[in-house]
């Protein structure tokens, strides 16, 4: 029986990811709460945990500037996880994990694949590296569509997250991605372990 797995997520972006991650491990997506935002997410995080007592959880939140590194983080957030709660720290954002698979991104933004950073976790800002890639993309619908408007207060572009959600679901190479990030190969390492042993029993 295919293991499920309940989704808590800061946006549907997010979502996206862990989905593809949970398919590519042969795992089964199971409710998903999309929280918008990171402080929502951590206000939820005690009751989530609770419920992980008695079902397998994975909760997926960015590291941003919110700590020096994500152990800290995570203990600060849930220092007493429950045995089927799987608090991942994406380091230091979701969009980290895209820029590592540096030719899937540099062919889907339509830019040199050698303008890509080969080390995403060092950068701080994820988003913001990637709607500059997409600044110089050869493709007129992707500068719109990530380019924040200008006059605007927006980080990023209109279509932001629905080209994002499209990369994740169609383009984005997680075996090739974790190669580049170690919180991406630490969750991949995860999954297949509750695909393989179940959840709370690896």
């Amino acid at each position: 029986m295919t293991e499920s797995v309940t989704l808590a997520v800061e946006g549907t972006i997010d979502a996206a990811a862990a989905k593809r991650l949970l398919g590519e491990a042969g795992l089964q997506p199971g409710p998903e709460y999309i929280k918008h935002g990171k402080g929502a997410l951590d206000q939820r995080l005690n009751g989530f945990n609770n419920a992980a007592r008695f079902s397998c959880w994975l909760v997926l939140r960015d590291l941003d500037l919110d700590a020096d590194c994500a152990p800290v983080l995570r203990h600060s957030l849930l220092p007493a996880p429950a045995p089927r709660m799987r608090l991942q720290i994406a380091v230091r954002a979701v969009e980290t994990w895209f820029l590592a698979d540096q030719e899937s991104i540099s062919s889907y933004l339509a830019v040199a694949q050698a303008k890509v950073p080969k080390d995403p976790e060092s950068i701080p800002q994820p988003k913001r590296a990637l709607v500059d890639l997409a600044r110089q993309s050869r493709k007129k619908g992707i500068r719109e569509a990530l380019v924040p408007l200008s006059g605007t207060t927006a980080r990023v572009g209109p279509g932001y997250a629905a080209l994002l959600i499209e990369f994740a679901t169609k383009y984005w190479r997680p075996a090739v991605a974790a190669r580049r990030s170690q919180s991406l190969a630490g969750l991949r390492e995860f999954l297949r372990a509750i695909s393989q042993h179940g959840c709370g029993r690896r």
